[in-house]
Protein backbone atom coordinates (compact mmCIF):
# COMPACT_ATOMS: atom_id res chain seq x y z
CA UNK A 1 0.00 0.00 0.00
CA UNK A 2 2.81 2.41 0.86
CA UNK A 3 4.52 1.77 -2.47
CA UNK A 4 1.22 2.31 -4.33
CA UNK A 5 0.70 5.63 -2.52
CA UNK A 6 4.17 6.78 -3.57
CA UNK A 7 3.45 5.95 -7.20
CA UNK A 8 0.09 7.85 -7.07
CA UNK A 9 1.80 10.93 -5.62
CA UNK A 10 4.40 10.84 -8.38
CA UNK A 11 1.74 10.58 -11.08
CA UNK A 12 -0.22 13.44 -9.52
CA UNK A 13 2.90 15.62 -9.45
CA UNK A 14 3.65 14.83 -13.09
CA UNK A 15 0.10 15.70 -14.18
CA UNK A 16 0.18 18.97 -12.30
CA UNK A 17 3.46 19.88 -13.96
CA UNK A 18 2.04 19.12 -17.41
CA UNK A 19 -1.06 21.19 -16.68
CA UNK A 20 1.02 24.19 -15.61
CA UNK A 21 3.07 23.97 -18.82
CA UNK A 22 -0.06 23.76 -21.03
CA UNK A 23 -1.56 26.88 -19.47
CA UNK A 24 1.32 28.97 -20.79
CA UNK A 25 -1.64 29.42 -26.34
CA UNK A 26 -31.06 43.61 -49.22
CA UNK A 27 -33.95 42.51 -48.57
CA UNK A 28 -39.35 43.15 -41.64
CA UNK A 29 -39.54 41.22 -38.79
CA UNK A 30 -36.39 39.14 -38.67
CA UNK A 31 -35.37 35.99 -36.90
CA UNK A 32 -35.70 35.82 -33.15
CA UNK A 33 -33.31 37.95 -31.15
CA UNK A 34 -33.17 41.02 -28.99
CA UNK A 35 -31.37 44.23 -29.69
CA UNK A 36 -29.07 43.74 -26.74
CA UNK A 37 -25.87 42.02 -27.81
CA UNK A 38 -25.08 38.60 -26.39
CA UNK A 39 -21.85 39.45 -24.61
CA UNK A 40 -19.14 37.20 -23.37
CA UNK A 41 -15.98 37.77 -21.38
CA UNK A 42 -12.58 37.78 -23.03
CA UNK A 43 -10.56 34.57 -22.84
CA UNK A 44 -7.17 36.26 -23.01
CA UNK A 45 -5.58 39.35 -21.49
CA UNK A 46 -5.90 42.51 -23.56
CA UNK A 47 -2.15 42.73 -24.22
CA UNK A 48 -1.92 39.25 -25.79
CA UNK A 49 -2.29 39.36 -29.59
CA UNK A 50 -5.42 37.60 -30.85
CA UNK A 51 -7.03 37.38 -34.26
CA UNK A 52 -10.72 37.41 -35.06
CA UNK A 53 -12.16 33.89 -34.77
CA UNK A 54 -12.96 32.18 -38.07
CA UNK A 55 -11.20 34.82 -40.19
CA UNK A 56 -8.06 33.68 -42.02
CA UNK A 57 -4.83 35.57 -42.51
CA UNK A 58 -5.75 36.85 -45.97
CA UNK A 59 -8.79 38.78 -44.77
CA UNK A 60 -7.22 39.68 -41.41
CA UNK A 61 -4.50 41.47 -43.38
CA UNK A 62 -7.21 43.44 -45.18
CA UNK A 63 -8.39 45.04 -41.93
CA UNK A 64 -6.81 48.51 -41.68
CA UNK A 65 -4.32 48.89 -38.86
CA UNK A 66 -6.34 51.79 -37.45
CA UNK A 67 -9.56 49.78 -37.17
CA UNK A 68 -10.82 49.15 -33.65
CA UNK A 69 -14.32 47.92 -34.56
CA UNK A 70 -15.08 45.04 -36.92
CA UNK A 71 -18.47 43.65 -37.88
CA UNK A 72 -18.05 40.07 -39.10
CA UNK A 73 -20.81 38.47 -41.16
CA UNK A 74 -20.44 34.70 -40.88
CA UNK A 75 -22.44 33.18 -43.72
CA UNK A 76 -23.64 29.66 -42.98
CA UNK A 77 -22.58 28.29 -46.37
CA UNK A 78 -21.63 29.36 -49.90
CA UNK A 79 -25.19 29.03 -51.23
CA UNK A 80 -27.06 29.89 -48.03
CA UNK A 81 -28.93 33.11 -47.18
CA UNK A 82 -28.53 32.54 -43.42
CA UNK A 83 -25.78 34.23 -41.43
CA UNK A 84 -24.68 35.54 -38.05
CA UNK A 85 -23.40 39.07 -37.48
CA UNK A 86 -20.81 39.53 -34.72
CA UNK A 87 -19.34 42.82 -33.51
CA UNK A 88 -15.75 42.79 -32.27
CA UNK A 89 -13.78 45.62 -30.68
CA UNK A 90 -10.03 45.83 -30.30
CA UNK A 91 -8.36 46.59 -26.99
CA UNK A 92 -4.60 46.69 -27.13
CA UNK A 93 -3.70 44.00 -29.65
CA UNK A 94 -6.64 41.69 -28.90
CA UNK A 95 -10.08 41.46 -30.49
CA UNK A 96 -13.03 40.90 -28.14
CA UNK A 97 -16.57 39.85 -29.03
CA UNK A 98 -19.16 42.47 -28.05
CA UNK A 99 -22.42 41.09 -29.45
CA UNK A 100 -23.98 38.80 -32.04
CA UNK A 101 -27.27 38.65 -33.95
CA UNK A 102 -29.02 36.37 -36.48
CA UNK A 103 -28.79 37.78 -40.00
CA UNK A 104 -29.47 37.20 -43.69
CA UNK A 105 -27.35 37.79 -46.78
CA UNK A 106 -28.00 37.42 -50.51
CA UNK A 107 -30.73 34.96 -51.50
CA UNK A 108 -28.26 32.79 -53.43
CA UNK A 109 -25.41 33.08 -50.94
CA UNK A 110 -21.92 34.53 -51.46
CA UNK A 111 -19.46 35.32 -54.23
CA UNK A 112 -15.90 36.57 -54.59
CA UNK A 113 -16.86 38.15 -57.94
CA UNK A 114 -20.09 40.05 -57.35
CA UNK A 115 -22.10 41.35 -60.30
CA UNK A 116 -25.34 43.31 -60.52
CA UNK A 117 -28.35 41.04 -60.10
CA UNK A 118 -26.54 37.86 -59.08
CA UNK A 119 -28.40 37.78 -55.72
CA UNK A 120 -25.15 37.01 -53.91
CA UNK A 121 -23.35 39.10 -51.30
CA UNK A 122 -19.70 40.04 -51.99
CA UNK A 123 -16.97 38.42 -49.91
CA UNK A 124 -14.37 40.80 -48.54
CA UNK A 125 -13.34 43.57 -46.16
CA UNK A 126 -15.16 46.89 -46.58
CA UNK A 127 -15.18 50.12 -44.62
CA UNK A 128 -18.33 51.48 -42.97
CA UNK A 129 -18.50 55.25 -43.31
CA UNK A 130 -22.10 56.39 -43.85
CA UNK A 131 -25.56 55.63 -42.52
CA UNK A 132 -29.12 56.82 -42.95
CA UNK A 133 -32.70 55.77 -43.27
CA UNK A 134 -36.33 56.74 -43.46
CA UNK A 135 -36.57 57.18 -39.70
CA UNK A 136 -34.97 59.97 -37.62
CA UNK A 137 -31.38 59.55 -36.50
CA UNK A 138 -31.42 57.21 -33.47
CA UNK A 139 -28.13 58.61 -32.18
CA UNK A 140 -25.78 57.30 -34.85
CA UNK A 141 -22.09 58.10 -34.62
CA UNK A 142 -21.58 57.58 -38.36
CA UNK A 143 -22.76 60.39 -40.62
CA UNK A 144 -26.55 59.88 -40.87
CA UNK A 145 -28.77 60.99 -43.75
CA UNK A 146 -32.51 60.88 -43.23
CA UNK A 147 -34.36 60.74 -46.53
CA UNK A 148 -37.68 59.45 -47.86
CA UNK A 149 -35.67 58.63 -50.99
CA UNK A 150 -34.07 55.74 -49.11
CA UNK A 151 -37.44 54.00 -48.58
CA UNK A 152 -38.10 50.61 -50.13
CA UNK A 153 -40.30 50.84 -53.25
CA UNK A 154 -43.97 50.30 -52.50
CA UNK A 155 -44.25 47.82 -55.35
CA UNK A 156 -42.07 45.47 -53.27
CA UNK A 157 -43.92 43.01 -50.97
CA UNK A 158 -45.30 44.75 -47.87
CA UNK A 159 -42.96 42.73 -45.62
CA UNK A 160 -40.03 44.59 -47.26
CA UNK A 161 -41.35 48.11 -46.74
CA UNK A 162 -39.41 48.77 -43.53
CA UNK A 163 -36.10 47.29 -44.70
CA UNK A 164 -34.50 50.70 -45.10
CA UNK A 165 -35.86 52.43 -42.01
CA UNK A 166 -32.21 52.22 -40.86
CA UNK A 167 -29.23 51.45 -43.09
CA UNK A 168 -25.45 51.44 -42.91
CA UNK A 169 -23.72 51.63 -46.27
CA UNK A 170 -21.12 48.95 -46.97
CA UNK A 171 -18.35 50.61 -48.95
CA UNK A 172 -18.41 48.20 -51.88
CA UNK A 173 -18.28 50.04 -55.22
CA UNK A 174 -19.43 53.36 -53.75
CA UNK A 175 -17.99 56.76 -52.86
CA UNK A 176 -17.29 57.03 -49.15
CA UNK A 177 -18.61 60.12 -47.42
CA UNK A 178 -21.81 60.26 -49.46
CA UNK A 179 -25.40 59.33 -48.47
CA UNK A 180 -26.13 55.58 -48.67
CA UNK A 181 -28.42 56.02 -51.68
CA UNK A 182 -25.80 57.80 -53.78
CA UNK A 183 -25.86 55.90 -57.09
CA UNK A 184 -22.25 56.57 -58.14
CA UNK A 185 -20.38 53.31 -58.76
CA UNK A 186 -16.63 53.88 -59.33
CA UNK A 187 -16.04 50.34 -60.65
CA UNK A 188 -18.99 50.49 -63.03
CA UNK A 189 -22.64 49.49 -62.84
CA UNK A 190 -22.01 45.86 -63.78
CA UNK A 191 -20.06 45.27 -60.56
CA UNK A 192 -23.18 46.03 -58.50
CA UNK A 193 -23.58 48.45 -55.62
CA UNK A 194 -26.03 49.80 -53.09
CA UNK A 195 -25.04 47.08 -50.62
CA UNK A 196 -26.08 47.90 -47.07
CA UNK A 197 -26.54 46.61 -43.58
CA UNK A 198 -30.27 47.10 -43.09
CA UNK A 199 -33.36 45.81 -41.31
CA UNK A 200 -34.42 42.23 -41.83
CA UNK A 201 -37.65 40.89 -43.34
CA UNK A 202 -37.01 37.26 -42.48
CA UNK A 203 -35.47 35.93 -45.72
CA UNK A 204 -32.49 36.53 -48.01
CA UNK A 205 -31.72 39.84 -49.69
CA UNK A 206 -30.63 41.02 -53.12
CA UNK A 207 -27.00 41.26 -51.88
CA UNK A 208 -27.22 43.22 -48.61
CA UNK A 209 -26.89 41.98 -45.04
CA UNK A 210 -29.97 42.31 -42.81
CA UNK A 211 -30.46 42.18 -39.04
CA UNK A 212 -33.27 43.04 -36.63
CA UNK A 213 -34.40 46.62 -36.01
CA UNK A 214 -32.98 46.55 -32.49
CA UNK A 215 -29.64 45.26 -33.77
CA UNK A 216 -29.49 48.06 -36.34
CA UNK A 217 -30.17 50.66 -33.64
CA UNK A 218 -27.40 49.16 -31.51
CA UNK A 219 -24.89 49.16 -34.37
CA UNK A 220 -25.79 52.72 -35.37
CA UNK A 221 -25.21 53.93 -31.81
CA UNK A 222 -21.98 51.95 -31.41
CA UNK A 223 -20.01 52.12 -34.66
CA UNK A 224 -17.71 55.09 -34.29
CA UNK A 225 -15.85 56.74 -37.20
CA UNK A 226 -12.98 57.51 -34.82
CA UNK A 227 -12.52 53.75 -34.43
CA UNK A 228 -12.50 53.18 -38.21
CA UNK A 229 -15.13 50.41 -38.37
CA UNK A 230 -15.10 47.83 -41.15
CA UNK A 231 -17.17 44.82 -42.10
CA UNK A 232 -15.59 41.45 -42.91
CA UNK A 233 -18.16 39.32 -44.70
CA UNK A 234 -18.47 35.98 -46.44
CA UNK A 235 -19.39 32.34 -46.02
CA UNK A 236 -17.43 30.57 -43.32
CA UNK A 237 -15.20 28.69 -45.77
CA UNK A 238 -14.19 31.84 -47.64
CA UNK A 239 -13.67 33.73 -44.39
CA UNK A 240 -11.18 31.09 -43.24
CA UNK A 241 -9.27 30.88 -46.52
Amino acid sequence: MRGGGTRCAAVTTTLLGALLISLGGCGGPGPAGTGDPHTESADKPADEPTGIPGVGDRLQRGIPAASRQVVVVYGDAKDSADATVVLYTKHGSAWHRVGNWPAHNGKKGWTTDHHEGDKRSPVGVFTLSDAGGVLPDPGARLAYTRSAGIAAPRWWPRSYWHDFDYVIAIDYNRIEGTPPNNQARPRGYAKGGGIWLHMDHGTGTSACVSVSRAAMRYLLRTLDPDRHPVVVMGDRADLRS
